[in-house]
């Protein structure tokens, strides 16, 4: 009890908000990998062994590293009611979009390599990719729309509204800066996909994704700097204009908030923020700089930091903003007036520091378990056993 009241609802918030950006990173940094190596398959591998050889390098951990994916929509389930019931009225369809795209995975997985047909196991090859290439690029588009506000509202009894058919909300999502968004995210997963290869499987496979992997981050740097500028200079940002209460009530209809001015705003207030970009950008050079020298682990870990700096940058630049409104601006989402209460919050945070580190141990054991290359030999070897 003594503890309950030492962290206040404030500082929880802050704590969940933190949270919740380290379980999205974990998601895009362990799983974005399987994404990008599925989005990869039908190109850098040219034979059928290849092939296999590209999807045992994940085959192994791809289900391990969804727990990021389930823990994330848990805690926005659990701590962020509010944007969990607001979000997935808005994006309905994207979302399952999404989990169609993810559930090709486990099924091309298993069932790819069962039958010795040409055709089977092409049909598979392109699920996979599918399974790949589509969540990558719908969850840059989602972030792509948060970041310009969503078109909804909220009734006096916090109930969402939106205008419009569920396939027109779908359509609307695809507009030409969210379409971008999503270029950054697919291209930075490609290279994060293609670092993994590099590290993973050898000869022509890896040659043929560091290849791919360098053209991919160029892209992602160069479209991660034309989003920036846009969202800088086109967008326009949000703020409060009554006075922010950070342990008020978790009700939105509180606040008063003005659409207008930039997002750039909260680089002038918190300049400190501008690592996150930097980080983002560096990450990518480095990342491309060991694709091209052929360099492994390294390689890797300049990915990591490049996908921990952009999605970074994205919570940074909005905070305390969550979820912004494009028709009710009073309705908008932020860490002050969004979360659970105060007591689920500390229960919540007492379960994260136990079991956090359990998961953390187990993920580092599995993979220090699975070091090594996946080569054309296992594969050939042990046939029947492998994907």
């Amino acid at each position: 009890m003594i503890l309950y009241e030492l962290i206040s609802f404030e500082i929880l918030r802050v704590i969940w908000w933190l949270l919740l950006g380290v379980l999205l990173i974990g998601f895009a940094l362990t799983d974005g990998f399987d994404m990008g190596v599925g989005a990869l398959l039908p190109f850098v591998a040219h034979t059928d062994t290849e092939r296999r050889v590209v999807i045992n390098t994940v085959g192994p951990v791809w289900e391990g590293n969804q727990v990021w994916f389930i823990l994330g929509g848990g805690a926005i389930f659990a701590a962020w009611p509010p944007l969990y019931a607001v979000s997935f009225s808005g994006f309905y369809l994207a979302m399952f979009l999404i989990l169609a795209a993810l559930i090709l995975r486990p099924v091309g997985f298993k069932y790819r390599s069962k039958r010795d047909s040409a055709t089977w196991r092409s049909t598979w090859d392109w699920a996979l990719f599918v399974g790949g290439a589509v969540p990558a690029l719908v969850f840059g588009v989602a972030v792509g729309n948060v970041l310009q506000g969503v078109p909804f509202h909220l009734t006096a009894d916090l109930m969402p509204m939106y205008d419009g058919s569920a396939l027109g909300k779908l359509f609307g999502l695809l507009n030409p800066f969210a379409l971008l968004a999503g270029v950054v995210s697919l291209s930075m997963l490609l290279m994060h996909g293609a670092a993994w290869l590099g590290l993973k499987a050898e000869g022509p496979v890896a040659q043929r994704a560091r290849a791919i992997g360098t053209v991919a981050g160029l892209a992602a740097a160069v479209s991660y700097a034309l989003a920036g500028l846009w969202l800088m200079l086109g967008i326009d940002g949000y703020s409060f204009v009554s006075e922010i209460v950070p342990d008020g009530p978790s009700n939105p209809l509180y606040s008063e908030i003005a659409r207008g001015g930039s997002w750039g705003a909260a680089y002038a207030a918190r300049p400190w923020i501008a690592v996150a970009p930097l980080m983002g950008f560096a990450g990518i050079a480095l990342a491309v700089r060991g694709l091209r020298a052929g360099a492994e682990v390294s390689t890797l870990l300049y990915s990591k930091l490049a996908i921990t700096g952009i999605i970074a940058s994205v919570g940074l630049t909005m905070f305390p903003f969550i979820l912004p409104s494009t028709v009710d601006p009073d309705s908008s989402l932020t860490v002050w007036d969004a979360s659970s209460s105060h007591q689920t919050l500390f229960v919540m945070l007492v379960c994260a520091v136990i079991f956090m580190p359990i998961i953390l141990a187990y993920t580092a054991w599995v993979y220090k378990v699975l070091w090594g290359k996946v080569t054309e030999a296992d594969v050939t070897e042990n046939a029947d056993s492998v994907y």
